[in-house]
């Protein structure tokens, strides 16, 4: 009895328990699978967006690594499928056990006490919404006043509306005579400020001129005048010596 080729591939699939989707796994995780399960069940069947925003809110050491996971089947899906972050969501999420370290500890009379250091391998598989599904998404979003919180697409419309608003100001161009008029302008008030100062310039010269001669004439009357009283002092010693 001969078999199809889908039906090989889906006996395959049942065999080896491959679900639809883009997955990415994390192998040999340092914590228990029971830790991973309950942050893994706050994020199954929520958007990528929803599950990024409760997983960077989550206070359990686990949220840590399970956005990473996330991020790397956000990525993968993106890189080899070409779909948008916004158009997925977490189809399904699990954790298994993984191998368990033994270790002992000692304890008192000479006994021993197992520790056993758990870990285990976390499974995120994102899927694509449907078009009808996708749509009412979108419906209820516009209905609510809400944006979809993914950052890239928020981005792209602060982007677009930057573009738009610098549009009109970019189309007002300025006239050629109203140009000329405002260098003209401006050439003949930079000519006005340069007489104006030259002006100024030259009555600082004069008046410093001025000022320097007449301190000349007042020190040579000053010295006419001392010559005269040394002169008169003079003629004065000699008639007393003379009587």
């Amino acid at each position: 009895m001969s078999i199809t080729a889908e039906e090989r591939e889906a006996r395959q699939a049942r065999k080896t328990n491959e679900r639809p989707g883009v997955r990415a796994v994390h192998r040999n995780a340092g914590m228990s699978a029971t830790k991973a399960r309950a942050v893994l069940d706050l994020i199954r069947g929520k958007s990528v967006a929803e599950a990024r925003t409760i997983l960077q809110f989550c206070d359990r050491g686990a949220a840590e690594v399970i956005v990473k996971v996330l991020d790397s089947a956000v990525a993968n899906a993106g890189n080899n499928n070409d779909i948008p972050p916004e158009e997925l969501f977490v189809t399904t999420a699990y954790a298994d056990e993984g191998p368990t370290m033994k270790r002992w500890r000692p304890r008192a009379r000479g006994r021993a006490t197992r520790i056993r250091k758990r870990t285990c391998h976390i499974t995120i598989i994102v899927g694509r919404y449907s078009v009808e599904e996708f749509d009412e998404i979108r419906r209820r979003q516009e209905a609510s006043g809400r944006r979809p919180a993914d950052a890239a697409a928020s981005r792209a419309r602060r982007v677009a509306k930057s573009k738009q608003d610098e549009a009109p100001e970019a189309d007002e161009t300025v006239e050629p005579e109203t140009t000329e008029a405002a260098n003209a302008a401006e050439v003949a008030e930079e000519t006005t400020d340069e007489a104006v100062t030259t002006e100024a310039e030259t009555e600082v010269v004069e008046a410093e001129a001025a000022d320097e001669a007449a301190a000349d004439e007042t020190t040579d009357a000053a010295d006419e005048a001392a010559a005269d009283e040394a002169e008169a002092s003079d003629a004065d010693e000699t008639e007393k010596k003379d009587d």
